[in-house]
């Protein structure tokens, strides 16, 4: 029996990384990431190992148990590390044994496949840059930005530095960029998906509302506005929305949310 139809278990993944396609700096976030959904039972890795390019991922590869797949690059401007990550996703596919598939990479090659896979009912979740094509992001179940895993692995700033000090600033330094601002949160849609979802008096669970969300957008990230979590975000505009905490079952606390009527 294929394990997806459990719900006692974790969900048993595959993951499967586009070398050309994924920098190895996301390595630690990437899988943190992948650990919320479920278990990353094969990790695999996709690229020409002989060349000095991917000297980033021979570093980690052992560190975390990614299996590389060695594809030579038998003509130039062709790619074959696509070809060959599509068919061991379909032999992974029939053995069901795997609840989803975590796809790293931002090719829109990919789109067919994550299609596919999603037709037998397993979830896909992909991990790509900001300038991902949309048809791939799309047609994922759920779709995150590197960027994000970039900025989680950052280190945290020094709390000295922040202490304000008498002697004159040093010049000779230079001055790192500044970090673009954070999109401003899609507080319509996310608006209009509460009022759709909420019951006759105007609430819903946070938690259907955020897999509503995603059902429509897949890329939807509250990390992406600046937020960890989005009952954050939620907390964040008081004048649009209420938060409420409600007794759930087994002594836990459920949250609520529902879009205030505008004041007249």
């Amino acid at each position: 029996m294929p394990a997806h139809g459990t719900s006692t278990t974790q969900k048993h993944l595959a993951v499967l990384i586009d070398a050309d396609n994924a920098p190895a700096a996301i390595v630690e976030g990437l899988f943190e990431e992948i650990a919320k959904y479920g278990v990353a039972s094969v990790k695999r890795i996709y690229g020409d190992w002989t060349g000095p390019q991917l000297g980033g991922w021979k570093k980690v590869l052992l560190d975390h148990s990614i299996q590389p797949i060695q594809q030579f690059a038998y003509t130039k401007g062709k790619n074959a590390t696509d070809s060959s990550l599509i068919i061991d996703a379909m032999d992974l596919l029939y053995t069901r044994r795997f609840d989803g598939f975590c796809l790293v990479s931002s090719d829109s090659d990919f789109t067919r496949l994550a299609s596919r896979l999603r037709e037998e009912g397993l979830t896909v979740y992909g991990f790509g840059e900001e300038k991902t094509p949309k048809p791939f992001v799309a047609a994922c179940d759920k779709f995150i930005y590197i960027e994000l895993l970039r900025d989680e692995a950052a280190p945290a700033a020094n709390p000295e530095s922040s202490v304000e000090s008498s002697a004159p600033p040093d010049t000779t330094k230079p001055v790192a960029p500044e970090k673009p601002k954070k999109p401003k949160a899609p507080i319509g849609f996310i608006t209009k998906v509460l009022d759709d979802i909420a019951d006759e008096d105007g609430w819903a669970h946070l938690s259907v509302l955020g897999t509503n969300i995603t059902k429509l957008r897949p890329d939807f990230d509250p990390r992406t506005h600046g937020f960890k979590k989005l009952s954050d975000l939620i907390k964040a505009y008081p004048q649009t929305f209420e938060l409420q905490a409600r007794g759930g079952s087994g002594g836990g606390t459920a949250m609520y949310a529902r879009h205030k009527a505008p004041s007249k």
